[in-house]
């Protein structure tokens, strides 16, 4: 029985002190070419690697990250102008690879999305998008709402953590058409920047 409680007092001891060390990078067209090793802070968990691709008319820009991440979930978001892909890993260094870009192959799924307009467009779920999201806030004083499609990953996390104004659904056009008043593009990079960071 002592040799047991010594064993593990020694684990507790020799695990205690590590600290996971991730990738750190950010790039703009292109890959994560100049990436950092980097020691995470305490309570960073995880290593994650994103891929954000806007498309505004003929202007595509396309953004890689790699960071520490308190908690990150592996999975894909599409907005209609704005995809995102996210990869999560939990052991030393394991993001050292970029985050796929996200998929073009429609899975068969349709969800509602938001323009600077009206939230009663239409956008084609790809790769593992399997449930349609909404997204509502406020931003000086004005309501903001963002629609579109997100892995069953995505939903699960926002489920979990009891997160206020994101709502996940099965069900082709399950997240329904409603009028948007103030800017899309705002809510899209608040919403994608919680599930990167935190």
């Amino acid at each position: 029985m002592d040799l047991q409680i010594s064993v593990f007092l020694l684990f507790v001891l020799f695990t205690a002190g590590h600290s996971l060390s991730c990738y750190e990078c950010s790039s703009v067209m292109g890959s994560c070419a100049d990436q950092k090793l980097k020691t995470c802070p305490s309570g960073s968990y995880q290593c994650m690697s994103s891929t954000v691709v806007t498309q505004r008319g003929q202007i595509s820009v396309k953004v890689k990250t790699k960071d520490c991440a308190v908690a990150c979930q592996s999975g894909s978001m599409n907005f209609g102008i704005s995809k995102v892909t996210t990869s999560c890993c939990n052991t030393d260094q394991c993001n050292v690879q970029d985050a796929p870009d996200p998929s073009t192959v429609p899975n068969g799924n349709t969800c509602y999305s938001c323009d600077d307009q009206s939230c009663s467009n239409t956008v084609r779920c790809s790769g593992t998008e399997d449930h349609c999201i909404k997204t509502t806030g406020t931003f000086g004083g004005q309501s903001l709402v963002a629609k579109g499609c997100a892995s069953k990953s995505f939903c699960d996390a926002t489920s979990v953590s009891s997160v206020q104004g994101i709502s996940c659904c099965e069900g082709n056009l399950c997240n329904g058409a409603q009028s948007v008043t103030q800017s899309f593009l705002f809510l899209c990079c608040s919403l994608l920047s919680y599930f990167l960071l935190h």
